[in-house]
């Protein structure tokens, strides 16, 4: 029996949807999981599911040019472009009264490295290098050692 081309495209054609179709039914797809194996359709209120560790003394750091931790909570606070929270404690005008640590001149600098009378617009919004501590637990297994200069 001689098949046509035609004939026989469709032949393979309809054998590959059926291999595929029974692989597809024998396995089952993958669960997607996050790392916490949390559900991850579940809508969550990322500022109730881990508690800030109490206010305390500076968080010695771990690397060289490494970001400060924030040692206490930062829970509400508001940092938009016309308002910045964190400037009333850190700011150059108000540390001493408050204890606080002074923001670094580093943040006073724009990207060419020229000096501002003011925080950089670049370095204002403080929580996408600084970050507060919380009891959450680690996502993974770590190795890391602190910096032997630091030692």
């Amino acid at each position: 029996m001689k098949l046509s081309l035609p004939l026989l495209t469709a032949v393979l054609a309809s054998l590959l949807a059926a291999v595929s179709l029974s692989a597809s039914a024998a396995d089952p797809k993958p669960v997607v999981e996050s790392l916490r194996h949390a559900d991850i359709k579940a809508e969550v209120n990322e500022g109730d599911i881990y508690k800030y560790e109490k206010d305390r003394e500076p968080i010695p750091r771990e690397y060289v040019q490494q970001p400060p931790l924030i040692p206490h909570t930062i829970a509400n606070y508001n940092i938009t472009k016309e308002f910045n929270k964190c400037m009333d404690c850190h700011s150059w005008t108000r540390y001493k009264e408050t204890g606080a640590t002074k923001v670094s001149l580093t943040h006073f600098k724009d990207r060419d490295g020229k000096e501002l009378s003011n925080i950089s617009p670049r370095r204002y919004f403080c929580t996408q290098c600084h970050v507060p501590q919380t009891n959450a637990k680690p996502l993974v297994g770590n190795t890391f050692k602190r910096a032997q200069g630091l030692n």
